[in-house]
């Protein structure tokens, strides 16, 4: 008859448990990571997953044990006719506009959301500046002030210098009479430091008729703060 010693060498490990050993427990999360469905950006059900793996005698064994719970979002009207088209917040968009003059925006990262806004503030007869915060320079000498620009020499070329006119005071004073204002909309501002920001907001008490968006970085959904909030300022 085969003793347990000799069962033991004949058999893997694998196979030897032991039911009255302890056991340990792991549990992973997965409620902190984000979920793929455009429902769950906007408020939709979820469900977290708990994974509990049990260990033995001889090590982890690979057992799973899974369970599920049930976690309620608040889901809106919009995310059910037309969510894509109608937009309820683009009143409070033209409020937040004209009340507090610069705004920093967070659009989605795949883009294309922000066009809506965009088109509503030039339906109410704004015109709009679009600049890239990226190769912008100084903001207060390049918007209000005569500013050099070095063009290219390719390195045959002496270096020249050439005088450009403040971009805002240009633009303002080629807007029609019947305008309402200035947009200076800045694509990329998640680069500039926070005293390029401080004077961004600061730009429209300086030019009264100028209105400042800034593009401070992404998020799942269109969502603005007064930029006076992001540059530290209120």
């Amino acid at each position: 008859m085969a003793t347990p010693s000799t069962l033991s060498s004949a058999l893997p490990r694998r196979f030897l448990t032991n039911n009255a050993a302890p056991t340990r427990r792991r549990i992973a999360s997965l409620e902190d990571q984000p979920c793929s469905s455009s429902a769950c950006y906007s408020g939709g059900f979820r469900k977290k997953q708990l994974v509990a793996i049990t260990a033995g005698k001889w090590g982890w064994m690979g057992r799973q044990q899974r369970k599920t719970a049930d976690v309620r979002c608040s889901v809106g009207i919009e995310d059910f006719i037309g969510g894509d088209l109608v937009w309820f917040d683009l009143g409070k968009w033209l409020s937040d506009v004209e009340e507090h003059k610069a705004l920093a925006i967070y659009p989605p990262h795949e883009g294309g959301y922000e066009g809506r806004y965009f088109t509503r503030l030039r339906y109410q007869g704004y015109h709009f500046l679009d600049l890239s915060a990226r190769g912008l320079g100084d903001p207060e000498t390049t918007l209000t002030k005569f500013h050099p620009v070095c063009p290219a020499h390719v390195g045959k070329q002496p270096i020249a210098r050439w005088y450009f006119p403040p971009e805002v005071d240009y633009r303002l004073s080629l807007l029609p009479p019947d305008a309402k204002g200035l947009v200076v909309w800045i694509i990329e501002a998640k680069v500039l430091s926070k005293a390029e920001l401080q004077f961004l907001a600061l730009l429209p008490t300086l030019r009264p008729k100028v209105r400042v968006i800034a593009e401070c970085g992404n998020w799942r959904k269109f969502m603005w703060k007064p930029l006076k909030e992001i540059a530290e300022q209120s």
